[in-house]
Formats: structure tokens, C-alpha cells, sequence
């Protein structure tokens, strides 16, 4: 078995209802974005899957929310866009971009900081 990560990194803002803290009011992150790719046999290149090709990927998706207020998008108009709710909507939207009979997206990770993350993955 086969696992390949980038990490890459957007900006957006969000606030968390019912949270009773902080982080309740508006404020940003510099989110780091990981990706795991899992794949159980190469391409005729030798490859799990091109980096250039995941970094585009990855970037297309992130575009829909780098510099936006999570909040006021459609994902996050009945959840709050917490890193959890964050790394799973990452997931659905790469899963749906990359996946095939040869190779799948593990595991999105979202850093908010340099110390705390949260992940999506399907066992």
C-alpha cells in the first residue's frame, strides 16, 4: 500500500454558534490543509498519483473557500464551519474530484493553528 500527503494552506474566516468562548465571535485562521492519497498499485509512471496533478486538485477546491467568511457559504449555512465540519466537507469535495478504481483520498487534516487539528477519514 501506497500513501501520498501534500500540505498546502488557505485564509478564511468564521465564528462557531453556541460555542460560549472565543472563538463565538468573528475571527480568521491560516488554515493548513494535509492530504493523504492511499493507493494499492502505481500508474505505468510508477506513481500513486502526480503531486502537480493533487496540488491542482486540492487547489481548485480550496478556492471556493480561501479568503471567504465560512459562515455565508452553503456547506456551513446549517453547520457550524468548524475545523471537524471543515475537514469532512475537504474530504466529500476531493474524494469527488480524485477518487478512482486505483487510488482514494485517506484522510484530510485542517490545522486552525500550529498545534491544534482535526481530521476526516473513512475507515
Amino acid at each position: 500500500m501506497y500513501e501520498l500527503k501534500i500540505i498546502t494552506q488557505f485564509s478564511a474566516a468564521h465564528r462557531l454558534a453556541n460555542f460560549y468562548g472565543k472563538c463565538e465571535a468573528l475571527h480568521g485562521h491560516n488554515w493548513k490543509v494535509e492530504v493523504n492519497l492511499l493507493g494499492e498499485r502505481l500508474d505505468e509512471a510508477g506513481l500513486v498519483k502526480d503531486f502537480g496533478e493533487l496540488k491542482a486538485r486540492t487547489h481548485e477546491v480550496l478556492q471556493d473557500f480561501d479568503h471567504k467568511y465560512l459562515n455565508e457559504l452553503p456547506e456551513f449555512r446549517q453547520e457550524n464551519p468548524s475545523s471537524e465540519n471543515l475537514a469532512r466537507r475537504l474530504f466529500e469535495r476531493l474524494s469527488a474530484a480524485i477518487n478512482n478504481d486505483r487510488v482514494r483520498v485517506q484522510r484530510v487534516s485542517v490545522w486552525e493553528s500550529d498545534t491544534s487539528c482535526a481530521s476526516f477519514y473513512l475507515p
